[in-house]
């Protein structure tokens, strides 16, 4: 497993073995992959690190499991580069897996400063603490030295506490949020989002049969007032979705007072709150008002990942919910999240012993700095042609077309040479910010991306329409 980057996590290796392995020239069917025991044997590590390795081409859709039969998988080499339908997102995602690609569509802010080897080492410390002992009790929620670690995390006053026992960690997000649409009973319920809103809690929205309002972000960044109260004034709605801190993909803050403003409308509701908190440490400044600071805690549910600060060695998901304990305990235990104790316990001791916060200090500041260069680069290159919206954190830049254009051709344009963008229209399940696009400015690999924006101006400006 040793190779040029041997500081790597071991399942980054597993996972670049079995990337060439799908990757390979094939026929149209199927690839059958080696099991968890066969390619441990193989390789050399251990069976749970050929887990994560799966669970990642998982989640990516490249690779699916069949009970009692294994891991299987079409190769990335197979795929129609526009894809076998007329699905843009997976478009987005069919290319972006592809080699040599230019990724301008991703969202991966852990990518510039990983928390991978700090968490290798802690993991194999403990390992030699924990030497493959019997399994323990089984924790359903999590484990409990992870738990408790968030629980403190959240907790900023008395009145505003949290235990262990209101915190439920998930293999990952997508696997929590569905427990939460399934005891919230939202199916066919009605549900308030701020839009643009991230693409993969659309389509999971959209997958469980909710019906979903958008409430557009104002130019001025706040949410609209007077829209929101005419929402919830005209519909029962059952649950209102907000950012703790940034809304994303704007990468904006709303401003305090706004904040509060929409905390007296939605407790004057009655309605049930989901505090979107993935990108609640990613701000460049860290004094804003969170929503959970605002509302009642009683009607809350909080929601984030480990991803978007560690990098994907950390995919679960977590929730935060003081009600609803007996049906979320009990939803988590037939979900049977089959998760590392491991690898949690090293998670609960970046955060306890303040590395986390250290790693915080170092991201933003390099996001920041990324930032900056992206906004000179567009501002040369296309003033004429691109509006940006300059985030206040994150690692995405939310810009606009000045001229009117059919987004789709401008994408399809870009893939013919390499780039791949995010189209504003996968942010709505609406039709709104069709003139608008994310781009990244944090990617992988080595690409001129003062060429790659030159090339989407000149793109933008042949579809313009006159």
């Amino acid at each position: 497993m040793k190779g040029p980057r041997e500081s790597d996590f071991a399942y980054q290796a597993v996972y670049r073995y079995l990337n060439h392995l799908i990757s390979q020239p094939a026929s149209e069917e199927r690839i059958r992959l080696p099991s968890l025991r066969q390619l441990a044997e193989r390789l050399g590590v251990s069976i749970s690190t050929i887990q994560y390795a799966y669970s990642l081409l998982e989640k990516e859709g490249r690779v699916y499991s069949v009970a009692k039969s294994g891991y299987f998988a079409f190769p990335v080499s197979c795929i129609h580069p526009l894809s076998s339908g007329n699905d843009l997102l997976e478009t987005v995602y069919v290319n972006a897996r592809r080699p040599g690609m230019l990724v301008l569509s991703a969202d991966e802010p852990a990518l510039l400063q990983p928390l991978d080897s700090p968490l290798l080492l802690l993991e194999r410390e403990l390992l030699r603490q924990y030497p493959r002992q019997p399994q323990p009790t089984s924790q359903p929620c999590g484990e409990l030295e992870l738990r408790t670690a968030l629980a403190a995390r959240y907790t900023t006053s008395p009145m505003r506490c949290w235990h262990a026992d209101d915190v439920y960690v998930g293999a990952d997000l997508r696997g929590v949020l569905e427990i939460l649409i399934t005891v919230l009973g939202l199916k066919d319920a009605t549900m308030v989002v701020e839009s643009p809103c991230d693409w993969t809690i659309l389509r999971l929205l959209q997958a469980a049969g909710v019906r979903v309002l958008e409430l557009p972000v104002l130019a001025n960044h706040d949410l609209d007032l007077e829209r929101l109260r005419k929402m919830l004034e005209a519909e029962p709605v059952r649950l209102v979705m907000l950012s703790s801190g940034l809304n994303m993909p704007r990468g904006s803050l709303a401003s305090d007072a706004n904040r509060q403003a929409v905390a007296q409308l939605i407790e004057q509701a009655g309605c049930w709150v989901l505090e979107n908190d993935c990108y609640g440490e990613l701000g460049f400044e860290s004094d804003s008002l969170r929503f959970r600071d605002l509302l009642n805690p009683d009607r809350l549910l909080v929601f984030s990942t480990f991803e978007k600060i560690i990098g994907p060695e950390a995919p679960f998901g977590y929730l935060l919910s003081r009600p609803l304990r007996t049906e979320l305990q009990r939803h988590f235990l037939l979900r049977s999240f089959r998760l590392s104790p491991i690898r949690q316990k090293a998670i609960a001791r970046l955060y306890s012993s303040g590395r986390i916060d250290q790693h915080l200090q170092v991201l933003r500041r390099l996001l920041r700095d990324r930032k900056g260069q992206m906004i000179q680069l567009l501002q040369d290159r296309l003033s004429d042609a691109l509006q940006v919206v300059e985030p206040q954190g994150g690692a995405t830049i939310w810009v606009r077309s000045l001229r009117q254009v059919d987004v789709r051709r401008v994408f399809q344009r870009l893939l013919k040479h390499q780039v791949v963008i995010a189209p504003g229209e996968l942010f709505s399940l609406q039709g709104l910010h069709t003139q608008h696009l994310r781009l990244s400015h944090t990617f992988a690999g080595e690409h001129d991306l003062a060429a790659a924006l030159g090339l989407l101006g000149t793109v933008l400006r042949l579809e313009a329409v006159d």
